[in-house]
C-alpha cells in the first residue's frame, strides 16, 4: 500500500517545489539606455558611446533591475525637447540633446545606497558628439567597466556594474478587500494550493489501496 501511494505523493511534492522555484528570478542591476520617439521610449539598439544624436533628440537612462531588454524599466515621467531645453538657446556650431536621467527606486538600489531624484538636462555639444559625450557634459562623473559598459552616472551607484542578483517578481498591489482577506500569518495561496494537491493525491492513493485490498 505504501509503495502504491508513494509515486502520487512525490508528484505532489514536485508541484510544490515547482511553485517555490518561481518565487525568484535572475536579474541584472544596471543602467539601460533609451531613445524617445514622440511620446514613446524605445530601448536603444546601440550603446551610448556609439550613438550620435541629432539636434532636438531626447534620450534617457534608467537604473533598475531587469532580466533583459524586454523586461527593462523605462525612464519615468513625461519629457520633451521643448521643455527640457527651454532655457538653452540654439547656438551655431553645436547641437542640443535633451537627457532624462532616472536613478530608479530604492528597491533597485544596491545595499546601503539611496537613489538620487530623477533629473533632466539639456546638453549642448559639438555636432559630432556621441550620447556618452553629451551625458558627460551634464552628469559627470561617469564610470565604465573594462568592456565600456556604463556603470554609474554622477557617481551613482558607488560600486558594482551589471551584477546578477536574485529578485522577487513584482506583482500588482492588492486591493483593500484582498488585504483584509489575506491579513494574518496564514500560508500563501500558492502554498495552500500545493498542500491541497498533495492532500487530494494522498486521498486518491488511499482510496485505490482500499479498493484493491
Amino acid at each position: 500500500m505504501i509503495r502504491r501511494a508513494a509515486p502520487l505523493f512525490l508528484a505532489g511534492l514536485l508541484l510544490l517545489s515547482a511553485g517555490a522555484g518561481q518565487a525568484q528570478a535572475a536579474g541584472y542591476r544596471y543602467w539601460s539606455f533609451w531613445e524617445r520617439d514622440g511620446a514613446t521610449w524605445t530601448y536603444a539598439t546601440q550603446g551610448p558611446s556609439l550613438v550620435r544624436p541629432a539636434d532636438g533628440d531626447v534620450q534617457g537612462f534608467r537604473f533598475a533591475v531587469s532580466e533583459d531588454s524586454a523586461d527593462a524599466a523605462k525612464p519615468r515621467g513625461t519629457a520633451d525637447f521643448a521643455t527640457v531645453c527651454a532655457r538653452t538657446p540654439a547656438r551655431e556650431g553645436s547641437k542640443r540633446v535633451a537627457l532624462v536621467i532616472d536613478f530608479g527606486t530604492p528597491a533597485d538600489a544596491p545595499p546601503g545606497e539611496t537613489p538620487p531624484s530623477r533629473r533632466t538636462a539639456c546638453a549642448q555639444v559639438p555636432p559630432d558628439a556621441t550620447t556618452s559625450e553629451a551625458l558627460a557634459s551634464v552628469a559627470a562623473p561617469l564610470r565604465y567597466d573594462t568592456n565600456a559598459l556604463l556603470c554609474a552616472i554622477t557617481g551613482y551607484p558607488g560600486k558594482g556594474c551589471g551584477e546578477q542578483i536574485e529578485r522577487i517578481p513584482t506583482e500588482p498591489a492588492p486591493s483593500p478587500a484582498d488585504e483584509r482577506e489575506e491579513s494574518g500569518s496564514g500560508p500563501s495561496l500558492g502554498l495552500a494550493a500545493g498542500i491541497a494537491v498533495v492532500a487530494l493525491l494522498g486521498a486518491a492513493a488511499f482510496w485505490q489501496t482500499r479498493r484493491r485490498a
